[in-house]
C-alpha cells in the first residue's frame, strides 16, 4: 500500500526524522490559509499524487506570496498531471501540499528497502540526490552506497555514521543525519514498511539535515496490525479492478498485454503469464484466485478481468489441490454467461475433480476451448486472439 508525502512526512515525524512544516489543502482558500500561517518569505506548492517526477510535469511550484500559493494551489487542484510514472493518462490531483521554503546547500539521497537476496533491511544512500535513483544506479553505480542490517542486531549507531561520513556530512550535520537515519529505520520496522525513500535528503544553509521529500510503501499482509496505516490509503489513486480485487481478497495487478490470466497460486500465475509470452502473446494481468476460492469469487475475478478494455482473450489456468476443479468449472460458466462473454476463452484444469470440472465445461453450450496441458492452453488462447483480431 503506498501513502503521499505529506502523510509518510507525518509518520516518520513521530520516529524523530526532520521535516519541514507544511499542511495538505482540498482548496484554492485553504492554501492561502495555510501559507498565511507557515510564513515566511517562500513556499514550495507540491501536487499530491502517487506517482514520482511530480516536478517535471508541473506538480511543484516555488512561491514567494501567499497570493502566488493560493493562485498555485488552485492551477493544480483537478488538473491531470503527466510524469514518467503515471503513464500517458495521468493522474487528476485532489489535494496539495503546501509547505515552508528551505535553503538547500546539498541534496542527496537516502532510501531503506527489504533486499530479497540477502533477506535484509538495506539502506542505500547516494551523494546524487534529487536524481531517480535507477538513474545513478545505472550511470553511476559506485556513488550509492549500501549498509545492510543483521535482524539479530538490529541497526546501530555506526550504521548510520558509516552512511553519514559517505555522503561527506561533518561536524554537527553527521549526529543528526545519525537521528534521522535510525529514526527512518524505526519506522520502518515497526510499521511494517517495505519501503521508505527520502529523496532529497537536503542539508541547509544552516547545517540542518531535512527530509525534503519521503516516500513510504507497507506490507499489504500487515495492515491487520496498522488499522491507522490502512486508513490513509487513497482509493483514488488506486486501480478500481485492483481495489475491487482487495476487497474479495484476490491477488490481482493489472498488466499491459490482452490475454487476461486466472489462475490459483502465485507460482502458476508466473508460470503462466511466461508461457503466454513464449507463445508470441502478452499477459493483461496477474490474478491469483487462492487456493480455497468459492464460486462466488471465481465469478468476481472473471468480472475483473473482462472489466479490462484491452482484453482479447482469456486463459484460465487450475490445478486443483485444495482448490476443486468442479468448483472452478461452475465459476467460469456462471461468469461467462453473466457478463454475456464476446472474447476466445481457453481452459485447461488438472487435478482434484478434474472430469467433473471438464464435463460442466462441456454441457455449459459455451464456447470454451479446452487445453490438454499448460503449453497447449497458451498455444490455442494465443492462436485464437490473433484470428479474432
Amino acid at each position: 500500500m503506498n501513502i503521499h508525502e505529506y502523510q509518510a512526512k507525518q509518520l516518520l515525524a513521530k520516529y524523530g526524522v526532520a521535516v519541514p512544516r507544511g499542511g495538505v489543502v482540498y482548496t484554492a482558500a485553504e492554501a492561502e490559509s495555510v501559507a498565511k500561517e507557515l510564513g515566511g518569505p517562500v513556499w514550495v506548492v507540491k501536487a499530491q499524487i502517487h506517482a514520482g517526477g511530480r516536478g517535471k510535469g508541473g506538480g511543484v511550484k516555488l512561491v514567494k506570496s501567499v497570493a502566488e500559493a493560493r493562485q498555485a494551489a488552485n492551477e493544480m487542484l483537478g488538473m491531470t498531471l503527466v510524469t514518467h510514472q503515471t503513464g500517458a493518462r495521468g493522474k487528476d490531483v485532489k489535494r496539495v501540499y503546501i509547505e515552508e521554503g528551505c535553503d538547500i546547500k546539498r541534496e542527496l539521497y537516502l532510501g531503506m528497502l527489504i533486499d530479497r537476496g540477502s533477506a535484509r533491511i538495506t539502506l542505500m544512500a547516494s551523494t546524487e540526490g534529487g536524481m531517480d535513483i535507477e538513474e545513478v544506479a545505472a550511470k553511476t553505480p559506485e556513488k550509492i552506497l549500501k549498509v545492510s542490517i543483521d535482524p539479530a542486531v538490529g541497526m546501530q549507531a555506526f550504521h548510520a555514521r558509516r552512511l553519514a561520513f559517505g555522503l561527506g556530512l561533518e561536524g554537527a550535520q553527521v549526529g543528526a543525519a545519525v537521528k534521522l537515519i535510525q529514526g527512518m529505520y524505526r519506522a520502518f520496522v515497526d510499521l511494517d514498511a517495505t519501503l521508505v525513500e527520502i529523496n532529497p535528503l537536503v542539508v541547509t544553509g544552516a547545517g540542518d539535515v531535512v527530509a525534503l521529500d519521503a516516500k513510504m510503501n507497507f506490507d499489504d499482509s500487515a495492515l491487520f496490525r496498522h488499522k491507522d496505516i490502512e486508513e490513509l490509503r487513497d482509493a483514488d489513486e488506486e486501480d478500481p479492478a485492483e481495489l475491487e480485487a482487495t476487497r474479495h481478497d484476490l491477488s490481482y495487478i493489472k498488466l499491459d498485454g490482452n490475454i487476461g490470466c486466472m489462475v490459483n497460486g502465485a507460482g502458476l500465475a508466473m508460470a503462466t503469464m511466461d508461457i503466454i509470452k513464449l507463445c508470441g502473446g502478452e499477459p493483461a494481468n496477474f490474478l491469483d484466485v487462492g487456493g480455497g476460492a468459492t464460486k462466488e469469487r471465481v465469478t468476481t475475478a472473471f468480472k475483473l478481468i473482462l472489466s479490462d478494455p484491452n482484453v482479447e482473450g482469456i486463459l484460465v489456468n487450475i490445478f486443483g489441490g485444495i482448490m476443486r476443479c468442479d468448483v472452478i468449472a461452475e465459476g467460469v460458466v456462471a461468469a461467462a454467461r453473466e457478463v454475456s462473454l464476446d472474447v476466445p476463452l481457453v481452459v485447461r484444469l488438472e487435478g482434484t475433480n478434474v472430469e467433473q470440472g471438464r464435463d460442466i465445461l462441456a454441457r455449459s453450450g459455451l464456447p470454451i476451448v479446452s487445453g490438454e496441458d499448460l503449453a497447449d492452453a497458451a498455444q490455442k488462447v494465443v492462436a485464437a486472439v490473433k484470428e479474432a483480431a
